[in-house]
């Protein structure tokens, strides 16, 4: 009793020293914490990133061989990059993200690929978007960042994340071609499963964030329907026409469909946009003698220029940049909307593909790791080779088709067929500036968790695919 009276005592005592402490000692101790804060922010943290920069430049190791070419190497790639994929991928994508930020009603998306959809419907839906897609890992992004921002929930607009570039369909037939049948149907298989199965456990990890989602979802009013569906069908199919066959790729034979599709590609470019000048006079308000002067000058431009289609392309969206931009309506808001995606994607991407360049170089070529390291990293079967050629090829940066020579160079140096697999479902679906543009989409745990998930089914299926057919 004694005990317990003298410890009362003693909590007494503490408690009563506390009180006798000036007054306001609590919020001065809140006031140190507030100011150090501020200091840090406002003068320690800029002198730090200060330093860390002149330390880089200080030290930079200019007249080493390998780190001369790999400067020279990021910049031919973005160079590359810069001509052979803002114009006719990124542009052509960024105006249709606008699109469905402007046409397509939340309730459309939300019926089809939200939250509360049915699964089947909305994972099955975004497979399909997906594969009728010849995009690249960053083509793909202007798109889905649109998607979900209008209210698609997270799992369908992962699975329409992955399979735009992974599963595309004339890759997938120049992989069996040049690697094998059962390449071609192991890269198929596992990149159609993967698209579902990685969308449906990313929504069962933030399940309860979709749950929120699907309960702001339902209180929404109903969307003000402006023109019927099948206009805003075809209005869509002309600009996905556009993308796709500006950007199709010459098959390995001149020879069959691809090869006359190929031949003809600009022709039936022209011909989904013609359909688009059409949908934006009859059915979107635009002034006819507007769209005359456009399709004037860029004819003028095809004459000029007959051996190179790109310029009439480039004449084309200069005229619709004009003409949206220019205009206070709907279409001054696809503009706004487009311009908007643009601003927030483009100079990631190009600071990824600097950075990708630099550490890997170009098809072909070496950058700041030699690809000697590469070739002896991923031969084999182990999990470890599987591994290395997941994260390898998560983080370099393939353009469409790109990636089946690339293996085919690979295999030929010693990779594994495991480690093939496992490149082939990794490289296209991911690449550095794609996660740069994912993580200011949907923030950086959920980015990092899509490129674990990825990385991991990539190496476990490359690891059983390699055991199979070893």
């Amino acid at each position: 009793m004694q005990s317990v009276e003298k410890s009362l005592t003693v909590v007494d005592a503490e408690e009563q020293g506390a009180r006798n402490q000036p007054p306001g000692w609590r919020a001065s101790w809140q006031e140190m914490i507030s100011v150090g804060e501020q200091r840090w922010s406002q003068i320690w943290k800029p002198l730090v990133a200060i330093l860390v920069v002149f330390l880089t430049f200080y030290y930079l190791p200019i007249g080493w061989p390998r780190f001369d070419n790999a400067l020279v190497e990021s910049l031919e790639l973005t160079k590359w990059y810069a001509q052979e994929h803002v114009i006719l991928c990124l542009l052509p994508a960024f105006y249709i993200a606008g699109a469905i930020a402007v046409f397509v009603s939340q309730g459309s998306v939300m019926r089809y690929l939200g939250a509360g959809a049915n699964k089947v419907l909305s994972y099955g839906v975004a497979s399909v978007s997906g594969a009728i897609l010849a995009v690249c890992s960053c083509t793909v992004l202007p798109l889905f960042s649109g998607i979900y921002r209008m209210g698609a929930g997270l799992g369908p607009a992962i699975a329409f994340l992955y399979s735009g570039p992974a599963i595309n369909v004339l890759a997938i037939v120049m992989t069996a071609a040049v690697l094998g049948p059962m390449m071609g149907i192991a890269r198929a298989v596992g990149a159609i499963t993967f698209s579902v199965v990685i969308g449906l456990i990313m929504a069962t990890i933030y399940r309860h964030e979709e749950q929120a989602k699907m309960k702001a979802q339902a209180v929404m009013p109903a969307p003000e329907v402006t023109r019927p569906l099948w206009q805003n069908v075809v209005y869509f199919g002309a600009l996905v026409g556009i993308l796709v066959f500006a950007n199709w790729g010459k098959p390995l034979e001149p020879d069959g469909l691809w090869g006359a599709i190929y031949t003809a590609k600009w022709a039936i470019t022209a011909g989904f946009g013609l359909l688009l000048a059409f949908a934006l006079w009859r059915w979107f308000g635009v002034l006819w003698w507007k769209i005359a002067v456009i399709a004037l000058i860029t004819f003028v431009a095809i004459l000029i220029f007959p051996t190179q289609p790109q310029a009439p392309f480039v004449v084309g969206l200069i005229g619709l940049t004009m003409l949206t931009s220019t205009s206070e309506d709907e279409m001054g808001d696809w503009f706004d909307q487009s311009w908007g995606f643009a601003k927030q994607i483009l100079p990631l991407l190009l600071l990824g593909v600097l950075i990708s360049g630099f550490l890997l170089g170009r098809p072909g070529h070496e950058g700041l790791i030699p690809s000697a390291w590469v070739a002896a990293a991923v031969g084999g079967n182990s999990l470890l080779s599987n591994f290395v050629a997941s994260f390898l090829g998560a983080f370099m940066y393939f353009a469409t088709l790109t990636e089946v020579p690339i293996v085919q160079g690979l295999v030929g140096a010693g990779m594994g067929q495991g480690p093939a697999l496992a490149l082939l479902l990794a490289g296209p679906a991911l690449s550095l500036p794609s996660m740069l543009v994912i993580r200011s989409v949907v923030g950086i745990q959920k980015t990092v968790v899509f490129v674990v998930l990825v990385i991991i089914f990539a190496t476990l299926t490359g690891w059983l695919y390699g055991a199979w057919v070893g």
